[in-house]
Formats: structure tokens, sequence, C-alpha cells
């Protein structure tokens, strides 16, 4: 059975720093990419960041270039998403997704509980 555990959401000032956490289970780790998508309240989830099997290759979603970086520790079987310079509009459920990397932006094979991220202005 397939597990992915978020962990490291919570509530943060403007400005501020998360780094967020997901730990897989259930599946062989080092072969699959690995994203992070978000949900805000009202809005459609959209894709945050990926990250290819062996963390070679990464993509990021335009909304967070540059304050958000993406990786993953494969001997934990966890991947990460440290996000700075975090804005009001960045809040959002944070949800860690498994999938193939050149599809995971359409098709996700697993997905987590989500995380929830508050940024207060």
């Amino acid at each position: 059975q397939v597990q992915l555990v978020e962990s490291g959401g919570g509530l943060v000032q403007a400005g501020g720093s998360l780094r967020l956490s997901c730990t897989a289970s259930g599946i062989i780790f080092s072969l699959k990419a690995m994203g992070w998508y978000r949900q805000a309240p009202g809005k459609e989830r959209e894709l945050v960041a990926v990250i290819s099997g062996g963390g070679v290759s990464t993509k990021y979603a335009d909304s967070l270039k540059g304050r958000c970086t993406i990786s993953r520790d494969n001997a934990k079987n966890t991947v990460y998403l440290q996000m700075n310079s975090l804005k009001p509009e960045d809040t959002a459920v944070y949800y860690c997704a498994v999938g193939a990397y050149t599809r995971i932006s359409t098709s996700v094979d697993y997905w987590g509980k989500g995380t929830l991220v508050t940024v207060s202005s």
C-alpha cells in the first residue's frame, strides 16, 4: 500500500520560510518522480515543483520559481520543498505526489493528504 505523508506546514509571516517534507512508503522511491502541488481556497490544484527519481532534473511553476527548491533524499524516501520569501498568496494546502517525470503535471499516480501552509500579512 502506497502512503505519502506530508509534514512541515503551518502558520508563517509574509517573508518567512518553511520546509515541507513528504515521506513515501510502498513504492520504489528512487525510480519515481516526486512533485508538490498546492490548492488555494477556491482555486484549482496547481503543480509547484517536480524532481526526477535521481534528483538530477527539476521543474518549477512560475508562481514560486526563485523562491522555492525541491530536493530529495532517496535513502530516507523523502522529498522536500523549501519555500522562502513567502507571500499571503502562497497560502494553500500543499500536496505531495508521485508520478512519471514527463507526465506528473497531468497524471499523478498517488497523492498525499496534504499539509496546510498559511502565510499571514
